[in-house]
């Protein structure tokens, strides 16, 4: 996980005015969320791995599934999660088991970014700066 520093930092939104905004340039809502707070994520690429910009936001006023709720964005960070390739070694046999664990366990869910992702985030970060702040 690599921080981008960014004048984002601390600036207040409605939550569906966000959406409006990152949903039409390729951000959704990560499935790391919960009432009080998430993250807008953007896939950068997906070779050995997927490579993300993430928008962390929490909420100051209301709650995150209810409408009209604002939320405060905190420092984006660029990650990396890097899958095994093949079938997962720890993956127990078993009908019901076998329908929940199908995918690969994580290699490393916090991989080392190459370089060009880093300054792939830093622009698009400067890109939403200019969008959200204008």
């Amino acid at each position: 996980m690599i921080e981008i520093p960014s004048a984002l930092e601390g600036k207040t939104f409605l939550l569906n005015v966000l959406e409006q905004e990152l949903k039409p340039l390729g951000y959704v809502i990560g499935g790391n969320w919960d009432y009080d707070h998430g993250s807008f994520d953007y896939k950068m690429a997906d070779d050995v791995g997927y490579q993300f910009l993430r928008l962390p936001f929490v909420a100051i006023d209301g709650q995150l599934d209810s409408y009209g709720a604002t939320v405060e964005l905190k420092r984006p960070y660029v990650l990396c999660h890097k899958y095994q390739r093949g079938l997962d070694d720890n993956v127990h046999i078993g009908n019901i088991n076998a329908s929940f664990n199908q995918f690969s366990e994580p290699e490393d869910p916090d991989a080392t970014v190459p370089d060009r992702y880093v300054a792939m985030a830093k622009t698009l970060v400067k890109d939403l700066e200019e969008r959200l702040l204008r």
